[in-house]
This record gives structure tokens, C-alpha cells and sequence, in this order.
């Protein structure tokens, strides 16, 4: 068995061939395979035996310590995830290939035509990253226009590759939104700006049928929270004769949903004046009539000082609290107290739509929160509804990370 290692260390250089192209090597350290076997696509630094002689977003190849090819990723020397996988197994595959990343992204459009798109459905996410087998990369698309964000070097050296491919699925617009975040590598020269075609924002798009303005230039994230279409619609389903609150409501999404299953009377909270702004255009778009208010102020004052036995329905879909683990447990106390809150306050026999989008919060934790402060309320609190992310915001079966929204809808008696 020595002699046979031996012999494999001396077949292999610091750089692999595959066609015309050169990838350089990672090799993991001793019993640091099995999650690369496994498929998850991360790689720390801890992981690492020798790292490539790379720059910051080459791809490379990853080999175990025996030096048997496991795959290839996006390379980082600046963040503690090494490695982003995103292709597994020694099969020779041009990675170069505008076609390889074409078939990657008609893969996710194949699931979102069969599920998602329609007639009365036409703003989705065509591009979930880790998701969608593609790192680094989140593409929205509202109508004909695809909004993206570039979240690593990785993805931004095959950026042109990917825009091309979104032309040949139909995308005509496509604009670049610019993140920055803690993790995001800092020399990624992606700014905001369009891409590729053109057009007047904010557009309008269709979700179940109901209209929404989405202004992705000015507007947080991509423009909408695409992640609630179907927890919007569920609150649809109960929402008649209801006086519904929907606090951190940004552009009023929720609100719009229980109007238009005939809710009495809606409020609409958001510390934004700009997202309330948001909020009243957009019911004003679907039902100009409607018995509606927004409100511009601090949810947290909001819920504190409203008055008891109002509301039939309370919404609390607040950002996400934690960042980051160290913010773990200043978010556990911000959930639990907006949540105490609306249960000290509903009706009895209310309903409260709760949720976290804090990746660093999962969903036991979550439900232990919101069960503490049920007890502290102590009233009695049923778990009717189990929520979490719409199937074009997929979850990797090998990256369970990828899982971070959650949420419960809660019987009050």
C-alpha cells in the first residue's frame, strides 16, 4: 500500500489538465473527505493539507489525501470557507464551456417552469446558489428582467458566461445589484448597475394573480421578498372579516394578500416611511379602496403600545436579527419579545404568522423562542402551520445551511 501511495504522489503535480486547461490542486488533509463525499460544498481552511497555488476565485480541483480527484469549486483565500464546490466526482468536464453553465441554469428554470411560472405568476428566483449547485450567485426575475447578485469572485470571474446563459433562457434585462456584507470577498469589482438591456423601474409584476411594484434599484435586497409568496398566499386563506397587523411590512406584500381574502381592515407597520410609501401603492395597485393604513413607526413601540384585542391576525416577519453566530443571542431576545408581544395582545382564538430569516437561528431554536414566550404569556398557543422557503428557493439536501426560513403560524386561545 506505501509503494501504490508513493506512486499516486508522483503522478500528481500542483496543477491538473483537463483539455486545454490547467487547474490548480487542494488537497484535504487526512479523514477530511467524507463532506466532499457527501456532496456539501464547502470547504474551511481547516480542512486543508496544501492549498492551491491559486488567486482569489480560480477554480480548482479538490483531491483526498490519496490524491483521487473529489471535484472542483470556486477558490478564496480570504474567507474561512476555502473552497466553494460546485461540480463532484473525476469526470473530465470543459468548465470553460459556456454550455456547462447553460445547462446548470436551464436545470433551475426547468424547476421553476414546472412549478412556479405562470399565467398569474411571473416574479421568481431563478438562482438560489448553493440551491441551484451554482455558489456565489442569486438571480431574481421579475417579468423579463433578471436582477443579480454576485457574492463571490468565483462566480463574478464567470459572470459573462452566466449572463449569457441567462439570455438563452429569455431573460432581455439583467442588472447587477451590489451586496456587501462581512462575507463577501472584498475585491469583487460587481457595482450596481445594468448588465445587459434596459428598462423603467419600478416594475410591475404578478404573484398569484395580484399586482406589486418592485423597485430593485432603490429597493432592499432584489426589490421583493419573492421567499413569501406562498406563506402570503396561505394568509390569504383565513384572512376574511379579519382586522389583520402586518408589522415590519416593508412594501406590503402580506397586506396586499389579506385584503384580498377579504380581510375587514389592515395595518401596515414598517419603521421605513419609504417602505409604507411602498406598502400603500401597492394595495392602492389591487384594491384602491380598500379599509387600509400604513403606519411609519418602530415595530417594537408598535406592538408595546397597541391596544389588546384588536387585531384577529398579526404578522411578524421582521429582518434578520442575527447576522452572525455572536448576534445569536441578542436576536433569541428580540424574536421572543416582538412575539410575546402579539401574544399578550391578540384576540382570542387569533392567529400569529411568525418568522425568522436569521440563518444563524434554526428551526428548533426558533420554536424554542417562540415557545418561551408563549409560556411567559401563558396563554395557550397551538402550532398550526409549519412555513418555511418556496421551492424556488431550494435547499441543497447536502448543504442544509442553506435552510434559513422559518416560520410557524400560531393558534391564540
Amino acid at each position: 500500500m506505501q509503494t501504490e501511495g508513493r506512486k499516486n504522489q508522483k503522478q500528481v503535480s500542483s496543477r491538473m489538465t483537463i483539455g486545454d486547461m490547467q487547474y490548480p490542486i487542494l488537497k484535504l488533509k487526512p479523514k477530511r473527505e467524507k463532506s466532499i463525499l457527501n456532496r456539501h460544498p464547502w470547504i474551511f481552511s481547516g480542512a486543508i493539507d496544501k492549498a492551491p497555488k491559486a488567486q482569489e476565485g480560480d477554480i480548482i480541483q479538490v483531491v483526498d489525501t490519496t490524491n483521487k480527484v473529489l471535484g472542483y469549486g470556486f477558490y478564496s483565500q480570504k474567507s474561512q470557507i476555502s473552497c466553494r464546490m460546485f461540480e463532484w466526482g473525476n469526470a473530465e468536464i470543459d468548465l470553460e464551456n459556456e454550455q456547462y453553465w447553460v445547462q446548470k441554469i436551464q436545470r433551475a428554470f426547468e424547476l421553476r417552469k414546472q412549478q412556479v411560472i405562470s399565467e398569474a405568476t411571473n416574479a421568481y428566483r431563478l438562482l438560489h446558489a448553493e440551491g441551484d449547485f451554482i455558489p456565489g450567485i442569486i438571480a431574481d426575475v421579475y417579468g423579463d428582467t433578471a436582477v443579480v447578485q454576485i457574492l463571490i469572485k468565483g462566480t463574478e470571474n464567470k459572470k459573462e458566461l452566466i449572463f449569457s446563459a441567462l439570455k438563452n433562457i429569455g431573460i432581455k434585462n439583467i442588472y447587477v445589484k451590489s451586496k456587501t456584507s462581512s462575507h463577501v470577498m472584498e475585491d469583487i469589482e460587481a457595482v450596481s448597475g445594468w448588465a445587459y438591456g434596459k428598462t423603467d423601474t419600478p416594475v410591475v409584476v404578478k404573484e398569484h394573480g395580484l399586482k406589486f411594484q418592485v423597485d430593485f434599484i432603490e429597493g432592499q435586497k432584489t426589490g421583493f421578498f419573492l421567499d413569501q409568496r406562498e406563506n402570503r398566499e396561505l394568509l390569504r386563506t383565513v384572512s376574511k372579516n379579519k382586522k389583520v397587523l402586518n408589522t415590519f411590512s416593508y412594501t406590503g406584500g402580506f397586506s396586499v394578500y389579506a385584503l384580498a381574502g377579504g380581510a375587514e381592515e389592515v395595518h401596515s407597520v414598517d419603521i421605513s416611511a419609504d417602505a409604507v410609501k411602498g406598502a400603500e401603492e401597492n394595495v392602492s395597485l389591487n384594491f384602491p379602496q380598500a379599509n387600509h393604513k400604513g403606519i411609519t413607526k418602530d415595530c417594537f413601540d408598535f406592538l408595546k403600545d397597541m391596544p389588546e384585542n384588536y387585531y384577529d391576525i398579526i404578522i411578524l416577519d421582521p429582518p434578520a436579527f442575527a447576522k452572525n453566530a455572536r448576534a445569536v443571542e441578542n436576536a433569541s431576545r428580540g424574536y421572543k419579545q416582538i412575539n410575546m408581544r402579539a401574544f399578550q395582545k391578540i384576540k382570542p382564538g387569533g392567529l400569529v404568522f411568525t418568522f425568522s430569516c436569521s440563518q444563524n437561528i434554526d428551526k428548533l431554536l426558533f420554536q424554542k423562542i417562540v415557545f418561551g414566550a408563549a409560556a411567559d404569556t401563558r396563554r395557550n398557543v397551538r402550532i398550526v402551520h409549519q412555513l418555511h422557503q418556496p421551492l424556488d428557493h431550494p435547499i441543497n439536501i447536502f448543504h442544509p445551511e442553506g435552510e434559513y426560513l422559518k416560520g410557524l403560524v400560531l393558534y391564540v386561545e
